[in-house]
């Protein structure tokens, strides 16, 4: 399906037309025959430095680090979540909606983005389709909220793990997708997962589904969306919709005294509204990654979110796992296992296939 699942509300739309494609010259990277730029540092015929890295490789280098940044950022949000107590799901998110929103107001003033952010807002057509991503994005960051905060974060991670089958039968129901052998094999694997997982936990893993199912759909929604709209710009307008809500629960909690903002100290109430700065600064590295890397290895790096929620629910939360957990997690791992090496298998022969057309159009001309 070409989506990119990532655990905080960034899909497809965070990769811009600027993404360069195979055999092009990524920004600011000289293509070979071409003039050189004045002021680059670089003359016509001199000939590169030995050992001087290339520009190509400090791009990937960078956009590596930038997706571990954006990865790793949303795999330790558990943490963040953890000492956010004792502030319930509900208030959390929240208070991320309207902190959020007033720091990309503050992201898009810096920007000079207004004018792109209003073009979306009077686009119905994306402000319709952000809408209904907006409410797919509330009910999976209140049920991930949830599920941390209630010592259920094993099962929050599990539900990152299996997004990737989900997109794939979306993209067999929805959109009419054929799949590979190997593909329907770790769809197969992954039905047994949530089999075993069910047994195990003596009941359906819903906090896993719920996260899959919300955010595959979301990914599916933001697709839609395309290159029209980047990160920034459709996580606002996506906090413009979730605002009025969100406020209006923040003041029924303050009325209800149940509301945490105020009445824990100067320090638990500058981590509430540094939830806006949390949610969108992975965003910024998502998208920093993506115009510098391909889809490849961008599906790659999204499993490391997960696993690090996996180890935090495990070492610091000390979450039980029993034997028949183990297995389970297990089963869904191979499931993923096969996922990715049918892609990295795609991949590669995509490739092949590029370099073979591009050498009979050279031979032809």
């Amino acid at each position: 399906m070409g989506l990119v699942p990532n655990p905080d509300g960034s899909v497809s739309s965070a990769l811009p037309t600027t993404v360069p494609s195979r055999g092009a010259a990524p920004s600011g990277v000289t293509s070979p025959g071409a003039p050189s730029k004045p002021g680059t540092g670089s003359l016509p015929g001199a000939p590169s430095l030995p050992g001087a890295p290339k520009a190509v490789d400090k791009e990937t280098t960078a956009g590596i680090l930038f997706g571990i940044g954006a990865y790793g950022l949303w795999g330790l949000l558990p943490l963040y979540f953890f000492v956010l107590q004792p502030a319930g799901a509900v208030e959390i998110v929240a208070n991320r909606v309207v902190w959020s929103l007033i720091f990309c107001a503050l992201l898009i003033t810096v920007t000079r983005a207004w004018r792109v952010l209003g073009a979306a807002l009077r686009n119905r057509s994306m402000l319709w389709t952000l809408a209904a991503a907006a409410g797919l994005i509330a009910v999976n960051w209140l049920t991930y909220t949830y599920g941390v905060t209630t010592g259920q974060a094993v099962e929050a991670s599990l539900g990152y793990f299996i997004n990737p089958l989900v997109s794939v039968l979306l993209g067999v129901f929805v959109l009419k997708e054929t799949l590979r052998p190997l593909q329907w094999a770790a769809v197969g694997i992954g039905f047994i997962a949530v089999g075993v997982l069910t047994v195990s936990y003596g009941k359906l893993p819903w906090i896993a589904l719920t996260l899959a199912v919300s955010f595959g759909l979301y990914g599916f929604v933001k697709k839609r969306v395309g290159p029209r709209a980047d990160a920034i710009t459709s996580l606002t307008v996506e906090t413009i919709v979730l605002a009025p809500l969100a406020a209006a629960t923040m003041i029924f909690l303050a009325v209800g005294g149940t509301a945490s903002l105020t009445t824990h100290g100067p320090g638990h109430f500058w981590l509430l509204l540094a939830s806006g700065v949390i949610t969108a600064v992975p965003l910024v590295f998502f998208g920093a990654s993506a115009r510098r890397l391909p889809m490849t290895t961008i599906g790659l790096l999204q499993y490391f979110a997960p696993v690090l929620q996996f180890i935090v629910a495990l070492v610091v939360f000390r979450e039980a796992m029993t034997l028949d957990r183990w297995i389970g997690f297990g089963v869904v791992w191979l499931a993923l296992l096969v996922l990715t090496v049918d892609m990295l298998a795609a991949t590669r022969k995509s490739s092949a296939a590029k370099r073979l057309a591009r050498r009979e159009a050279r031979t032809n001309t």
